[in-house]
């Protein structure tokens, strides 16, 4: 904690979805809340809602894909504050649309934001934190860091390679016996603005894969990973089982995903081929979207996450279980095969 009376901590992609539910519910909370973001509308508004519920707020106007726009917020909160407790690196952007229909213009957007977003935010949290040797970065991850989907190539290649940064950086800060933190949550489908703006090429209007959770549930989640710090919290079953799913039955997924993907993140009703999206631009500059989006009659309003760790000695005791009674019953009936014999 810094040496203010409250803690403070940045989120990137604050203005709006997960980010905007994850800065209010830290200011619930009391702390000072620096929220980076691209709209005016939506900064101005999420700043409002943090004070309040009784937090400090400052808002910044940068995209993350420019490291030294990351870097002057991260100053002008630390100024502002005292300080920087807590980064989360939630910005991102996405592209629905198959492969051969986007452009290298668009794999390389959707890249500096979704990933170079998160390695930008990353060193700027670090050169703050470094001289107290204390800070937790969380990084909103996805499911689909693990588990690639159709019609979502750049993000899901993106989220990839968050967790692949993550890793690195992680074995480095053990190496250094840092008191640094590193989080990564992975979440399930959730009901944000983004697919009313996220660029899209498909059809028909688009949906979060359901079933679907409300973005204030989630943000409880990733405070929750902002204080204890698992190596990973995996949010929601529906997370649980596609990335359990993946590692087990890699190729049955593939064949899953390809028969049932496509219908899965759209809906029934006709795309709007006139309206805009967030790709290079903010659609939130005059007109504040907040942190839902049109999906609050299907979402759930709350969720359970775990860490994998105990998912994983969950797994590996069941299996012990299974194996034990097997073998037992495997016993029993050689007993009994040999006082057969003997009869």
């Amino acid at each position: 904690m810094s040496g203010t009376t409250r803690p403070t901590v940045v989120v990137t992609g604050g203005s709006a979805g997960v980010g905007r539910a994850v800065a209010v519910a830290f200011g619930r909370r009391g702390w000072n809340v620096g929220i980076v973001a691209r709209g005016r509308a939506g900064i101005a508004a999420a700043v409002d809602e943090v004070r309040a519920v009784g937090g400090r707020a400052l808002g910044y106007r940068a995209d993350v894909a420019d490291p030294r726009a990351v870097d002057r917020a991260a100053d002008a909160f630390a100024e502002e504050f005292g300080g920087i407790d807590v980064w989360v690196n939630n910005a991102m952007v996405t592209v629905y649309a198959e492969v051969e229909q986007m452009s290298p213009d668009e794999f390389r957007r959707v890249t500096e934001v979704t990933y170079l977003g998160q390695v930008h935010g990353t060193l700027a949290a670090l050169r703050h934190m470094r001289d107290s040797d204390r800070g937790t970065i969380v990084h909103v991850g996805s499911a689909l860091a693990y588990r690639s989907i159709p019609l979502q190539s750049a993000y899901c290649a993106a989220k990839s390679a968050v967790r692949g940064f993550v890793d690195s950086l992680r074995t480095e800060l053990l190496h250094h016996r840092s008191g640094i933190r590193l989080t990564m949550v992975q979440l399930p489908a959730v009901n944000t603005p983004q697919f009313d703006w996220a660029r899209s090429r498909l059809p028909r209007r688009l949906q979060p894969v359901p079933p679907i959770f409300q973005p204030e549930a989630i943000a409880e989640e990733i405070v929750r990973a902002a204080h204890d710090a698992p190596r990973e919290l995996w949010i929601g079953t529906p997370s649980w089982l596609a990335i359990l799913g993946a590692q087990a039955a890699p190729a049955f997924s593939d064949h899953y995903l390809a028969r049932h993907g496509y219908r899965g993140e759209m809906t029934g009703q006709p795309a709007d081929r006139g309206r805009p999206d967030n790709l290079y631009d903010p659609v939130d500059a005059h007109h504040d979207h907040g942190a839902h989006g049109r999906f609050d009659g299907q979402a759930k309003g709350s969720v359970v996450a775990a860490d994998p760790m105990w998912l994983h000695i969950g797994m590996i005791a069941a299996a012990g279980l299974v194996g034990g009674a097997a073998l037992a019953a495997a016993r029993r009936s050689g007993r009994g095969e040999v006082r057969g014999a003997g009869d």
